[in-house]
């Protein structure tokens, strides 16, 4: 095989590479909201589970996921292939338990995002609830059914407020408990305006309906932020994918770098030192980013 036929296998590796590694760094901002199920009260028929198509997407979703974690490892057996070295291999298999962990934060930050926005809606159905001139532990009932969402059905924390507000249990003890969850921590205002409603005898309306919205401009500000923060996120994955870029520019120009990185001492050295500075850039922005969101 010709010189000219071999000279863009490393150039098509390259783009390969880099499209793992910029599908790896999308995420998963797809993931749809869980199915809502209902607890069936007396004379009330429990909803329907989802949708065949729905679970067959979410599904795939998962699998989308999972495959990103492993992205990783197969540029690495690519480029070990091409540039006959065993060191992209063994780079890629350690990056895919940081690529993991990377993605489960993502997913616990969305999960954490949702629960927030499950509160506030909350909050609104019991205010409508008491307006329209239901005992409070009924209300709260009927508000959760529809406002609490789940891919098995509500959680333990839920089922316990759930049971508390249907059986006349201790309702502000429940809350407090759901509030530990990541995202819940509203429910703890909640407990206070339930205590408060029960002690003294406020009204409980009112005290939700000042919590609901301030929970809503709460996050609506951080939405906001986010907002503001996705173009500090957008600029760190273009600069992790620069030295892709510089591979695939230095093979155009017939410099061989797979060769150089991979087959020299010097090589190894620049390999090296790439890699911690790379690191160290990432993490920097990494910590730029937390300070603006804190």
């Amino acid at each position: 095989m010709s010189a000219a036929a071999v000279a863009p296998l490393p150039v098509l590796a390259g783009v390969l590479c880099a499209g793992a590694a910029a599908w790896a760094l999308a995420g998963a901002d797809g993931v749809s909201r869980r199915a809502r199920t209902v607890l069936a009260g007396p004379g009330r028929p429990a909803a329907a589970g989802p949708a065949p198509w729905e679970r067959l997407a979410a599904g795939v979703r998962v699998r989308a996921a999972r495959s990103r974690e492993w992205a990783c490892l197969g540029a690495g057996l690519v480029l070990a292939l091409l540039g006959g070295s065993v060191i992209p291999l063994l780079a890629g298999a350690a990056a895919v338990p940081l690529v993991r962990r990377w993605l489960r934060a993502g997913q616990r930050a969305r999960a954490r995002t949702a629960r927030a926005a499950e509160v506030v809606a909350l909050c609104g159905a019991v205010v409508g609830e008491l307006r329209a001139g239901a005992q409070p532990g009924r209300a709260l009932s009927e508000a959760m059914r529809r406002t609490v969402s789940g891919p098995g059905g509500p959680g333990a924390a839920e089922t316990g407020v759930l049971a508390a507000a249907a059986f006349g249990g201790d309702v502000v003890a429940a809350l407090r408990q759901a509030a530990r969850e990541p995202g819940a921590e509203g429910l703890a205002a909640m407990a206070a305006c339930w205590r408060v409603s029960v002690d003294g005898g406020a009204g409980l309306a009112a005290g939700l309906d000042r919590l609901e919205g301030a929970l809503r401009a709460e996050r609506d500000r951080e939405e906001s932020l986010r907002a503001q923060l996705t173009g500090a996120r957008s600029t760190t994955a273009v600069l992790a994918l620069l030295p892709v870029v510089g591979l695939l520019i230095g093979t155009a120009l017939g410099a061989d770098p797979l060769r150089v990185l991979l087959h020299t001492p010097v090589g190894w050295g620049c390999l090296l030192a790439g890699a911690v500075l790379e690191a160290l850039g990432l993490l920097w922005c990494r910590r730029i980013v937390r300070a603006g969101e804190r």
